[in-house]
């Protein structure tokens, strides 16, 4: 099986000031561990291309993606949110990250090949209808679901996010979208602080303690995750693939390791393989200690193979 590999040398312009977590970095670690893996030479790679104000609009309000289109600076720093900041690469890095999403989504559907990542940023799982957050501009994971909904006419397309904060801008979207299921774990109370109220059946939050490792991580997916993705059957399935539940990295308190990875990969894939053709597109979120973070992504697309 081969796996499309999606990103875009403008990803990596996008920078937020120095000593800022969410680095051009990451995507060069992933990179070097691509290499490293023999990983590299088995991936069939694209480019990203740019998201459409249209493609944008399924999912955010028009005033919020002109908003970000106003905000883009000729030179500097423009903060969004205090931890969110645009420089005059970040735009098209933005557009770039929602529109792998959507190429994703086409490759798939026009089964060229049946799994792909999307080794893009900025994140986007933060990024709600009408606000940017969390180092997110653009909903990557939403728009590349709406796309399937409104252009390939699915009926079920599922969203698993394993990143260690809770997606809440996917939930914000989503919330009222019976068609889209949302799976998600996340550690909890942790930023941003959302996620354990009360949710329609189709939104699956399962809140894990600080310090919560593989076994706790396990039985979250196997208790809530699989019985409700196995009844909702998705024709297509999207991962927000956040690797910063990993023991190493220290923005958080989870403690994940690279064979927990591998094995939720490999219970996506298995219900992929029942329900949606093998269909899935995984787009990157987060994941901020560089090593664990190539090793992580080595062990999903390994686990994808």
């Amino acid at each position: 099986m081969t796996i499309g590999f999606i990103s875009h040398p403008d990803c990596a312009r996008h920078e937020m000031g120095s000593g800022h977590p969410e680095c051009p970095a990451r995507l060069g670690a992933i990179e070097d561990r691509m290499i490293a893996s023999g990983l590299h030479s088995v991936l069939r790679h694209y480019d990203a291309p740019l998201a459409t104000r249209q493609q944008l609009r399924r999912v955010h309000r028009p005033e919020y993606v002109d908003h970000i289109f106003e905000s883009a600076p000729s030179d500097g720093l423009a903060w969004i949110d205090p931890d969110t900041a645009m420089n005059p690469h970040t735009l098209a890095a933005a557009l770039r990250a929602a529109g792998a999403a959507v190429h994703g989504v086409d490759l798939v559907m026009r089964n060229e090949t049946s799994t792909v990542f999307c080794c893009v940023r900025p994140p986007g799982h933060h990024a709600e209808r009408a606000r940017a957050m969390g180092f997110c501009f653009f909903n990557n994971v939403a728009v590349g679901a709406a796309h399937a909904l409104a252009m390939h006419k699915l009926e079920r397309v599922a969203i698993v996010d394993f990143d260690v904060h809770h997606g809440n801008g996917t939930e914000d979207i989503f919330r009222r979208e019976p068609r889209v299921m949302l799976c998600s774990t996340f550690q909890h109370p942790f930023y941003p602080f959302s996620g354990a109220g009360n949710m329609p059946g189709h939104i699956i939050n399962v809140p894990l303690a600080a310090g919560s490792s593989g076994g706790a991580f396990a039985q979250a997916v196997e208790e809530r995750w699989l019985p409700a993705l196995e009844e909702f059957r998705p024709q297509l399935i999207l991962i927000s693939a956040g690797f910063d539940a990993h023991v190493e990295d220290d923005m958080a308190g989870l403690a994940l390791t690279e064979p927990d990875y591998a094995w939720v990969t490999s219970q996506i894939r298995s219900v992929a393989e029942r329900h949606a053709q093998g269909r899935i597109v995984s787009i990157l979120e987060g994941g901020y200690a560089l090593s664990a973070l190539g090793r992580s992504v080595a062990a999903h697309l390994q686990a994808l193979l």
